[in-house]
């Protein structure tokens, strides 16, 4: 089994916060680095050690996942070859889904940056020509209504083996001439940065300076959805993460027009499942 270079992840970060300064004017600087060959789930770890007083900065990489989970309690396979990997940031807002929108977007642009051509579907997937490259699965506690510790999975393709609706970037540089991530240490560098990078701006300026370049990222723009019978167009996100439906009032049945309806809708993260470009069914909450 091929094991992690911590050494090589750690140079590479320095290389990249110090080429990127525009980014952050104060990046953050991992606590302590936990390398496993093999675990059930790295977040599962990491509140073990976040329980036995690891501090925020926390990293807990495996090389494989044997019980590893994705949004809504899905099963997310890990096999050799992938990035598997979780952290415990400093952070102290009220809602959680600004926490992964910013995550998933100041990922997704850092990987632009690096020559991969990555978009978002909403909440949080990472879709690379029209395919899943990765996911990132945000668990919280809360404290008096605000967050008091998080913890950040991240799972991304690299050179293992992937379902027929996923991608790795191995498969996808097979095309590429020169590509700018070499190794699976550099890319867990590039996500690590890209996951502070989106948290300080959301710390440091709101959600609302995410929301218009997450937006540009949004695959689900522009795609038809129907809610309770009703056709819709997602429209974006909301400063609180629910997806921004526009209802075609023409497509509601008799029963729905004879209530007052809204002509716009917000659906909330669970409540709707968006395929990858297809008309999607959901409930509203």
């Amino acid at each position: 089994m091929p094991e992690f270079n911590q050494t090589q992840f750690i140079n590479s970060l320095s290389n990249i916060q110090r080429l990127r300064t525009s980014d952050i004017s104060n990046p953050s600087t991992p606590n302590h680095i936990h390398i496993f060959s093999s675990l059930p789930s790295t977040n599962q770890t990491l509140w073990q050690l976040i329980d036995s007083g690891a501090l925020p900065g926390t990293i807990v990489i495996a090389t494989q996942q044997t019980a590893g989970r994705g949004q809504w309690g899905r099963n997310w396979i890990s096999s050799i070859g992938g990035l598997y990997m979780s952290v415990a940031p400093k952070i102290s807002i009220s809602q959680t889904p600004q926490l992964t929108l910013s995550t998933a977007w100041g990922i997704a642009s850092t990987l632009q940056d690096y020559g991969v051509p990555v978009k978002i579907k909403w909440p949080n997937d990472l879709i690379l020509e029209n395919r899943k490259l990765g996911g990132i699965l945000t668990e919280t506690r809360i404290n008096k209504k605000k967050i008091s510790t998080a913890v950040i999975g991240i799972g991304i393709n690299w050179a293992n083996s992937v379902p027929d609706t996923g991608i790795n970037l191995q498969s996808y540089y097979r095309n590429q001439s020169q590509p700018k991530i070499s190794s699976l240490e550099m890319l867990a560098a590039i996500v690590f940065h890209g996951l502070d990078s989106g948290i300080k701006q959301l710390l440091d300026s709101g959600i609302e300076s995410i929301l218009p370049s997450y937006t540009q990222l949004l695959i689900n723009v522009g795609q038809e959805v129907v809610v309770e019978n009703r056709l819709g167009k997602v429209l974006g996100v909301t400063n609180s993460g629910e997806l921004k439906v526009k209802i075609n009032p023409d497509s509601a049945t008799s029963k729905t027009q004879s209530q007052i309806s809204p002509s716009e809708i917000y659906l909330k993260p669970g409540t709707i499942s968006l395929g990858y470009g297809q008309v999607s069914k959901g409930v509203r909450e």
